[in-house]
């Protein structure tokens, strides 16, 4: 039995490099650096679960400063694939939100690579679903630990700074 959950934990990981690697040939293919793509799938996830996505919401989940996830936010509106949309609570802050367009770009690329695990997902019963989305849930907070580093404070003025390395 021990075998066969190390085998799951292998598999898990050839899973997750795969999409890593696709993530990062659409990047390529878009001229899209790896914080851009991975801001572009926050952005789709927040969607999905009904978060309201500001820059303040996005800059923590980067690892980034604010004046870092600004100009990352700049370069997302430039190439029309981000929306800044004034919140109607605070009309100072926005909402962000991946474009129509953007969003098309990603499902034609990103269809394919999900295609085979729709199919699995499919064929499982509902109890293997549920198995299966458990454990990933359990798996998914560890996971995102490592991310991202947090960004640095600086020791003489306290401000955020990003780390060497994680730019």
């Amino acid at each position: 039995m021990e075998d066969l959950r190390e085998t799951l934990v292998h598999l898990l990981r050839e899973v997750a490099l795969s999409f890593d690697a696709a993530m990062t040939d659409f990047g390529r293919r878009h001229r899209l650096g790896p914080r851009d793509v991975r801001a572009l799938v926050l952005l789709l996830d927040a969607e999905r679960a009904g978060t309201v996505a500001t820059p303040g919401w996005l800059a923590p989940r980067l690892g980034v400063n604010s004046a870092s996830c600004t100009a990352l936010v700049d370069r997302l509106v430039a190439a029309g694939h981000v929306a800044r949309t004034p919140l109607d609570t605070d009309r100072r802050k926005v909402a962000l939100g991946v474009t129509a367009d953007a969003r098309a770009l990603g499902e034609s690329f990103f269809d394919p690579v999900l295609a085979p695990v729709r199919a699995a997902a499919r064929g499982l019963s509902e109890q293997e679903a549920r198995a299966v989305t458990d454990f990933l849930a359990a798996c998914a907070p560890g996971s995102r630990r490592h991310d991202v580093a947090p960004p640095a404070r600086s020791v003489r003025s306290g401000r955020t700074t990003p780390r060497r390395g994680n730019r």
